[in-house]
């Protein structure tokens, strides 16, 4: 019983962040529970999942009330996120557990380095509309699904950045339409470990149900933040996901 309200507060915790930052909390998720638990990585990551799926559903829910996600735009990243995320994943669950760790803490270095750099970057003011035309949408969404699917984090880590400083859209925007893609991605993922059984569903539960309790506060103060403030957050967060991480190498 100790354990299961130990595995709410904490997923409570990280559905807050996963809220604030549009990504469903998978990403400090997998290190935390590598870290503070002890698992390997693809059981840390298929585990997350167990939080992440529904995080990201809610989310989507709440960014669509608050900010209207626009179907065009959604759909071709949903669509190939859903299939590559499902390649990614199958690639995943035969990988070494050490090496899938290091490129774990590999990718978080290399999303840290991007976020940084692009915030001495010189941009054109954000927007609601897309700077390139619909169709690349479905590139990004197979390029996130992938990662998505191999790291277990729903390609919202990856798409966020890149709808920002490519397409050109707000920071609010950019996270829910990285919602939408993260939404069926994850659902498929998690399939996916599940059935190779490298998933604590006695661990993940309890952790989605504190998740689902805490990620529309995540959403609301998301909302609330001015835009260079919640870029720099995210920028931070990604920093202290892969020192986590790295103690764990």
């Amino acid at each position: 019983m100790i354990e299961w309200v130990m595995y709410i507060v904490l997923g409570a915790a990280l559905g807050t962040v996963g809220g604030l930052f549009g990504i469903g909390g998978g990403l400090i998720a997998i290190p935390a529970l590598g870290v503070l638990f002890g698992l390997d990585q693809q059981l840390a990551q298929g585990t997350a999942l167990v939080m992440v799926v529904p995080n990201v559903l809610l989310a989507l829910w709440r960014y669509h009330q608050r900010n209207r996600i626009e179907l065009r735009h959604a759909l071709p990243l949903a669509l190939a996120g859903l299939v590559f995320a499902w390649l990614g994943s199958i690639w995943a669950v035969g990988v070494d557990a050490q090496a899938m760790r290091l490129g774990f803490v590999g990718f978080l270095v290399a999303l840290a380095v991007w976020n940084v750099a692009r915030m001495f970057m010189r941009t054109s003011p954000p927007s609601t509309e897309l700077r390139q035309p619909w169709p690349w949408l479905g590139v990004l969404g197979s390029g996130a699904g992938v990662l998505g699917g191999l790291f277990g984090v729903g390609g919202a880590v990856v798409a966020t950045p890149v709808l920002t400083s490519v397409f050109g859209t707000t920071q609010v925007v950019a996270q829910g339409l990285s919602l939408a893609l993260a939404a069926p991605s994850t659902a498929v993922t998690l399939l996916t470990y599940g059935v190779h059984g490298q998933v604590l569903w006695s661990m993940g539960l309890p952790l989605a149900a504190g998740g689902l309790m805490s990620i529309s506060w995540g959403v609301k103060l998301a909302h609330a933040l001015p835009e260079k403030v919640l870029r720099s957050l995210f920028c931070g967060f990604l920093v202290v996901c892969a020192v986590m991480l790295a103690f764990k190498v």
